[in-house]
């Protein structure tokens, strides 16, 4: 009789000390776990071995990325339900080492092992790219950015919508209210109004992506804009969609690093989901580059996905599964790091806005994009990056909703010898702008 379920059930409430809070199905067709809940279908006996050859986050995503485990219903549910075996837990190799000390757990561990099969460890999947360390080179920074941007501009336009905006959305209350193309809208707006441009001015888009901020920024404000990437792919595609604009003499789109930009002085620069890529040991070598490139006055937006601090409040993070297959060298800093680092620099910090609850919305707009149109996400790029991009933006879009991430603007000025900022005496007076109809 199948009872492969049942005992990985056990052996796994055993080894964790818990009860196990979805369904289980296992290769067997046996199942086990509490009624109604989400089901954890473990489809062969390798996502066995990568959990035990990995144990925690990195290896239960080499499961899903290969098809090993999958979930059916409620996805959402499944990793709220698993948030606290998997993120919440906490527990480092040292942890581990004195768990194992316990014979229950090796007892629970050697049952695994014996469920498992062979020992044999499976291959990480091959939309997995690891290196060592967090250099933050040109070179190395270049490879991490076309890792990640450069799958196929088509994905993208499937997975973000028409805006080809990358970064969260600026929704009205209630939601529903907004397409995802309004509340992106209406973002690049607030970063516009924020900035304070006007004809005549010029702005710098670092990490420019598919260039809808330069285009936003020129169209409707009258600026020159120059946006700068490291995907080739990119930029082929913000260049196209500013000649198609009529935009060619406002907007240039270069692949370039930001570190090689030297055509300052600038009245402005937008930085929006672009320093998550910088990395703590360039990260004050960022602020100083973009300060230098600011005409005394100049406003700098950034736009920047932060964690909750834990422990060492200055420290970054980072993540195992999204290092692995998301965004390779991507570290989150507390906020509080970001404006410190800012103002070694020289800013003058002057507003600092949190859009957590906004990203939780426009994530789950992307996941359902890709729901909807799943067989070609597949045929664009592969089933595991098809994967990849499911769990990631679901996992995300909980952490933002359970406050473990966050996402702020911070809008600073380089000040200049006299004093005068040129910001309005009463803070947000740009508003927040109207949802387009």
């Amino acid at each position: 009789m199948p009872d492969a379920a049942l005992r990985l059930t056990r052996l796994l409430e055993q080894l964790m000390g818990t009860p196990i809070p979805v369904r289980l199905r296992a290769w067997d067709g046996s199942e086990a776990g509490p009624p109604g809940a989400p089901t954890l279908v473990v489809h062969n006996r390798r996502a066995l071995r990568r959990l035990l050859f990995k144990p925690g986050e990195l290896g239960l995503a080499r499961a899903w990325v290969a098809g090993d485990l999958t979930v059916e219903g409620d996805l959402y549910r499944a990793l709220g339900l698993l948030s606290g075996l998997i993120w919440e837990r906490g527990e480092d190799a040292r942890g581990l080492a004195a768990a194992l000390r316990d014979p229950e757990v090796r007892a629970a561990v050697r049952g695994l092992v014996k469920l498992a099969g062979p020992p044999l460890p499976p291959a990480p999947p091959p939309e997995e790219v690891r290196r060592p360390g967090h250099l933050h080179t040109r070179r190395s920074d270049k490879r991490a950015i076309s890792h990640h941007y450069d799958v196929g501009n088509d994905f993208y336009e499937l997975v973000l919508g028409p805006s080809m905006v990358y970064s969260c959305a600026y929704w009205p209350a209630p939601e529903p209210a907004a397409t995802l193309e309004q509340a992106q809208r209406d973002k690049l707006e607030l970063v516009c109004r924020k900035l304070d441009l006007k004809p005549g001015r010029r702005l710098l888009d670092v990490g420019c992506g598919w260039g809808s901020m330069a285009i936003h920024a020129a169209r409707e404000h009258g600026v020159s804009v120059v946006g700068v990437t490291l995907s080739q792919e990119q930029a082929a595609y913000a260049r196209k969609r500013v000649a198609d604009q009529g935009l060619t003499d406002k907007v240039e789109i270069r692949v370039q690093d930001y570190r090689d930009v030297t055509d300052g002085p600038y009245d402005a620069i937008s930085s929006i989901g672009m320093a998550e890529h910088v990395g703590a040991a360039r990260y004050l070598e960022y602020t100083r580059a973009l300060y230098a490139l600011l005409k005394p006055g100049g406003r700098l937006l950034n736009h920047q996905i932060g964690r909750r601090p834990q422990g060492d409040e200055s420290s970054y993070h980072v993540d195992e599964f999204i290092d692995a297959y998301v965004f390779p060298d991507g570290e989150l800093a507390p906020i509080g790091t970001t404006v410190t680092q800012l103002e070694r620099a020289g800013f003058e910090v002057r507003d600092v806005e949190s859009l957590r609850e906004h990203y939780a919305l426009t994530l789950r707009r992307w996941v359902a994009n890709l729901e909807a149109d799943w067989a070609r996400a597949v045929r664009l790029t592969s089933p595991g990056r098809a994967r990849v991009w499911k769990l990631y933006m679901a996992a995300c879009a909980l952490a933002f909703e359970r406050n473990r991430i966050g996402v702020n603007q911070v809008l600073a000025v380089r000040s200049p010898e006299s004093g005068d900022s040129g910001m309005p005496l009463r803070a947000r007076t740009w508003g927040a702008p109207a949802v387009q109809r």
